[in-house]
């Protein structure tokens, strides 16, 4: 039976809050996503929806990962580097208490950051129901990956070197797959999550099928399970380790 104390959550991310509003290391990755908004609004209207998706797509990919990816993981390294965490698990706060309270003010934080980043590239999706699913999916997709690069990593600095990998390979998947007629082996990039998030967002609000809705859909959300299985794992594997 899931336990989840909405009281202990709640302050949790209270307690989140106040500590991010104070490091401006942090809180500075928060504008990302905006600037990349603004310095890439100016695309030329003519081109095809499918182009300007693909283009929006791309600076969600690196805005997950240099917001919400990073911001989590820096959160969580920050927690075992003073020892904190140590103390969160000292308390009645179980295990889901714990990382939904640690991953609510990221997930608000990048939704209302993404939100306005589309509004200010001017996106306009062809499927809003498709657009949140995909968005929310990817939100909780990060912030697992996130949670798992910050609790194998014991500082600040460690978390933020550990997410330069993660960073490489999930933003190059989607333009590693475009070799893949000439280079069969980089077909397999196309199944990354940043890759089924480009073929999600290019759909057209007239010319798709249900089967083109459904496949980037569906991979995007096992990576999410796994991802978020995994950061469950490494959080109960760091408990016992401790």
């Amino acid at each position: 039976m899931v336990n989840v104390s909405l009281k202990r959550v709640r302050a949790i991310f209270v307690k989140d809050y106040k500590e991010f509003s104070r490091n401006y290391a942090i809180s500075i990755m928060l504008i990302c996503p905006i600037v990349l908004a603004l310095l890439i609004r100016g695309i030329d209207s003519s081109l095809p929806l499918a182009s300007v998706a693909a283009t929006f797509a791309n600076v969600l990919n690196i805005s997950f990962l240099l917001m919400t990816c990073f911001a989590q993981a820096c959160l969580i390294a920050e927690e075992k580097e003073r020892n904190t965490l140590r103390s969160l698990r000292m308390t009645p706060a179980t295990t889901l208490d714990i990382l939904i309270g640690k991953s609510a003010l990221v997930f608000v934080m990048s939704a209302i950051v993404l939100a306005a980043a589309a509004l200010i590239f001017g996106y306009k999706p062809g499927n809003i129901a498709v657009f949140v699913i995909v968005i929310i999916l990817s939100l909780i997709l990060y912030i697992a990956l996130g949670t798992i690069c910050g609790l194998f990593s014991k500082t600040l600095l460690e978390a933020s070197l550990s997410i330069l990998p993660v960073c490489l390979l999930f933003t190059a998947a989607p333009w590693g797959a475009l070799l893949e007629d000439e280079y069969p082996v980089f077909r397999v990039l196309d199944y990354m999550p940043s890759s089924q998030l480009v073929h999600a967002l290019r759909l057209d609000d007239t010319g798709f099928t249900m089967g083109d809705v459904w496949k980037p859909l569906l991979l995007i959300f096992i990576w999410t399970v796994g991802l978020t299985a995994a950061a469950v794992m490494g959080y109960q594997r760091q408990l016992k380790n401790e």
